[in-house]
């Protein structure tokens, strides 16, 4: 299924669903790992918040957002607002900075 389709109603979700094998699923999954064939994606929201060494709860109160916020840019579903790309990227290149302005 292309990630542009629309969503699957309930009936065609449980005709999916059990026509498919798990097992077989999750053996070819494994295979594609042991060959290198899967690439973690990452955001650089999440970068930004490792370089701090902050967990989410921390690096959210830190930027005045809530983890749900924060959560969102990390994964993709949302996009951090001019003040929030600013500071992200303060703290990308220059962690010390935002953790010192953090009292931390």
């Amino acid at each position: 299924m292309s990630s542009k389709s629309k969503p699957l109603t309930k009936s065609e979700l449980t005709a999916h669903e059990a026509k498919r094998d798990l097992a077989a699923d999750l053996l070819q999954s494994v295979r594609e790992m042991k060959a290198g064939q899967v690439h973690v994606v990452t955001s650089p929201v999440i970068e930004a918040r490792k370089k701090t060494g902050l967990s989410q709860s921390q690096f959210a109160t830190l930027l005045g957002v809530s983890i749900r916020t924060l959560q969102g840019w990390e994964q993709g579903r949302k996009q951090p607002s001019g003040a929030a790309r600013t500071l992200l990227a303060i703290a990308s290149t220059n962690p010390k900075a935002v953790l010192a302005v953090a009292g931390r």
